[in-house]
């Protein structure tokens, strides 16, 4: 009885929190919401004893990538007025991606029950007395370890390349010059004056 409670509690916290943070005014807010979607899933996985996509939505989807979205909608000046402008001229074919995206999603599950092969013999084969996160992490460094490795390879080469477009020579800019710095004395820096009453400092 408690499992079905706490199933009915997650996925009602997961609607509205994904609708929320598509109807929210505020960026912040929307963000927000995002964050309690991704708790609210985890929980939901958990309870079909998946532990370990529970644990990657907390870890990266909460602790990563949410975090991240928040701060930059906080830390640039996006005119989200002007964004939001354009939200009806492109509902049209908003409606009609996701329709598509829907009907893909039924074609798929019903294509993955048809046929001679059976269901059961689909699904990964697991001892009963081996974790959810041993067994998956088995399967990925033996069956599975080249597209494990390709797929880190990918993240690496993401990662050097947005070090490398950050890191770029561009002119124009004043870069900081430790050695000079250091080389300044105090005399260089600062100049005592001794002005008269009502005669201000000159820069």
């Amino acid at each position: 009885m408690i499992q079905i409670l706490a199933f009915y509690l997650f996925a009602i916290m997961v609607v509205l929190s994904a609708a929320l943070t598509i109807t929210a005014r505020n960026p912040v807010h929307s963000v927000l919401w995002l964050i309690l979607a991704f708790f609210n899933a985890a929980g939901l996985m958990l309870l079909v004893g998946a532990e370990f996509i529970a644990m990657l939505l907390l870890i990266v989807y909460v602790g990563a990538v949410a975090v991240l979205f928040l701060f930059v909608v906080m830390m640039l000046d996006i005119d989200f007025s002007e964004l939001r402008a354009g939200f009806a001229k492109y509902a049209v074919l908003g409606l009609l991606l996701a329709i598509v995206m829907a009907a893909e999603i039924v074609i798929a599950g019903q294509a993955w029950t048809a046929g001679p092969i059976q269901l059961a013999s689909r699904i990964a084969p697991a001892p009963a007395d081996v974790p959810n996160i041993e067994a998956l992490g088995a399967l990925l460094y033996t069956r599975y370890l080249f597209a494990f490795e390709g797929a880190g390879l990918v993240l690496l080469v993401a990662m050097i390349g947005a070090i490398v477009l950050t890191h770029r020579a561009r002119g124009g800019v004043r870069k900081q010059n430790i050695g000079a710095q250091n080389r300044r004395r105090p005399q260089d820096a600062t100049r005592m004056t001794k002005p008269a009453v009502g005669q201000g400092v000159e820069l």
